[in-house]
């Protein structure tokens, strides 16, 4: 019976009604809703009067007892809500960081440490780049698990900056486990590797990966040349000899961290997202004031979602970097497949997406998937016009046509033109970030919730359809992130109408930034 309304940038036979003014009429088929009239001060002035809101409210619900109603819609009146909270703060954890050369099957040993597949692994050399934080688990400790690109030797461009950031995991970390594939033995990288960590001072467990009998383990007694230790013989991909390698990870893994700090409570969490090389890792990079992440001219660079702590004019907030969405999941292979699902999966975790559009070229399909993308998931939205240093002047008219046309069913979304590559009005991303948050947490009380839509519909009737119309009975908002509303009625409403409360709901209570869910429980009069 519930029949959630998504706004959805491609359905293009909705698109002339959502861009309709309040003034016009809501369906152009029917003629029943003629030109609608200002309602906007009877409207305020409902709002005010909180005791008529709830001698109204207390009347509608008196006459809910005359329709069956079902245990959920008992429930739901009851105010038993599914708000989420906020997260409890978290306490400093150690860091273990997994590092060693290409293709040794670092990314593989996080995933078995972690019991899921987290991070992006294939069987090529150079798919992790970005250093990639997981909270992880073991023997009842608590502490962070820290992915880290390849680490090779005189590389340059895109490899270089991947081994950069290796070297800073392990300059941040408080315990490192190496990673050799025991297959090929100790290889003048490894040696490379060893003396790095030997000047970083700090634990270092020995892993030799690869070893997947007792063939395998004999190989690993090579290993012992790098002068690091006994080597733990593993199977990271069939999780054999794990628990022993992390029974010395927790030996050597100090109960205080040196480097992690305590998080302060509740950050908000923010995942930039976008199409390739629309220039997501240069924004978080530019807001965290530090090369956080690998940036390239080569579209496609990230992964891995990469979590930051940023703070901007003094307020937390937990800037996520994910992967390009490049075309839809199911037409993706390899690594760029799971960085979909991994993006995705970062959305869902977030309370709000920023959508980096490249403001410079033409909107592109990608653009409105990957908006709609996040609608979907019900988070709050900021659409970002990145490169704006880039647009010429005679760009400007055609950008501003293609938003009318192409994000109509958007208009709710704060916009905001910045430059990743030079900071220009970056700091324009709070304010956005903070309206639309608002939104996504507000609730309606139900009292003038329903002394707005109890002006609405006597100004704007339900048009008829088969002689019959339906009649709202009771509306609430059953939840909040994103604001979902519940309206009782005698019949469906249709589609149309739908958009006009959702429409009118922005206007009169300041909606901005939030995907907004109506759905209708069309109930019948008790049989006497």
């Amino acid at each position: 019976m519930t029949t959630p309304d998504h706004a959805q940038p491609d359905a293009q036979a909705s698109l002339d009604e959502v861009s309709q003014t309040p003034g016009e009429t809501i369906d152009q088929a029917s003629d029943v809703v003629g030109q609608p009239e200002d309602t906007t001060e009877p409207l305020l002035a409902a709002e005010g009067d909180e005791q008529d809101d709830e001698s109204r409210e207390r009347a509608l619900r008196a006459g809910l007892e005359d329709y069956e109603l079902a245990d959920e819609d008992m429930a739901l009146l009851s105010g038993d809500y599914d708000d989420e909270g906020n997260l409890e703060p978290e306490a400093p954890l150690p860091v273990l960081a997994i590092v060693g050369r290409p293709n040794v099957g670092k990314s593989t040993l996080v995933n078995r440490i972690l019991g899921r597949r987290e991070a992006v692994t294939e069987d090529k050399p150079g798919v992790t780049r970005d250093r990639v934080s997981y909270p992880a688990e073991w023997a009842g400790r608590q502490f962070t698990l820290v992915d880290t690109g390849g680490w090779e030797v005189d590389v340059a461009g895109i490899e270089a900056r991947v081994a950069e950031q290796a070297e800073v995991a392990i300059a941040l970390s408080d315990a490192v486990v190496f990673v050799v594939d025991a297959t090929v033995g100790p290889t003048a990288t490894d040696e490379r590797v060893v003396k790095l960590l030997r000047k970083s001072g700090k634990p270092v467990v020995l892993c030799a990966n690869k070893v997947d009998g007792a063939r395998g383990e004999a190989d690993a007694t090579e290993l012992w040349s790098l002068g690091l230790g006994e080597p733990h013989p593993v199977s990271a991909l069939h999780g054999r000899g794990t628990g022993d390698l992390l029974d010395a990870a927790m030996e050597a893994l100090p109960l205080v961290s040196e480097h992690a700090v305590v998080l302060p409570s509740g950050p908000r969490r923010v995942a930039l997202v976008g199409r390739p090389n629309v220039g997501k890792s240069s924004l978080l990079n530019k807001v965290a004031g530090a090369d956080r992440v690998v940036v390239d001219s080569v579209a496609g660079t990230t992964r891995d979602p990469v979590d930051e702590l940023v703070l901007l004019k003094g307020i937390p907030w937990w800037f996520v970097d994910t992967a390009g969405i490049r075309r839809r999941v199911h037409q993706t292979k390899g690594a760029d497949f799971y960085a979909s699902l991994r993006t995705q999966a970062a959305i869902e975790k977030a309370e709000v997406a920023v959508v980096l559009v490249d403001a410079s070229v033409p909107l592109t399909e990608q653009d409105t998937r990957v908006i709609s993308q996040v609608v979907d998931a019900g988070r709050a939205l900021v659409i970002a016009y990145n490169k704006w240093d880039l647009m010429d002047e005679d760009r400007r008219p055609f950008l501003e046509r293609e938003i009318e046309k192409d994000l109509v069913q958007i208009q709710w979304a704060p916009r905001v033109n910045v430059s990743a590559r030079t900071g220009w009005h970056t700091d324009r991303l709070v304010p956005a970030l903070e309206r639309s948050l608002e939104s996504w947490d507000k609730r309606i009380p139900t009292g003038r919730l329903n002394a707005f839509l109890g002006e609405l519909v006597a100004a704007h009737p339900h048009p008829l359809r088969g002689g019959k119309q339906p009649r709202i009975l009771f509306a609430t908002q059953a939840s909040t992130r994103p604001p979902r509303f519940v309206i009782f009625a005698t019949g469906f409403l249709e589609a149309g109408y739908r958009r006009f409360i959702e429409r009118r709901l922005r206007e009169t209570f300041g909606f901005e930034g939030t995907p907004i869910e109506i759905s209708v429980r069309v109930r019948e009069k008790r049989k006497r």
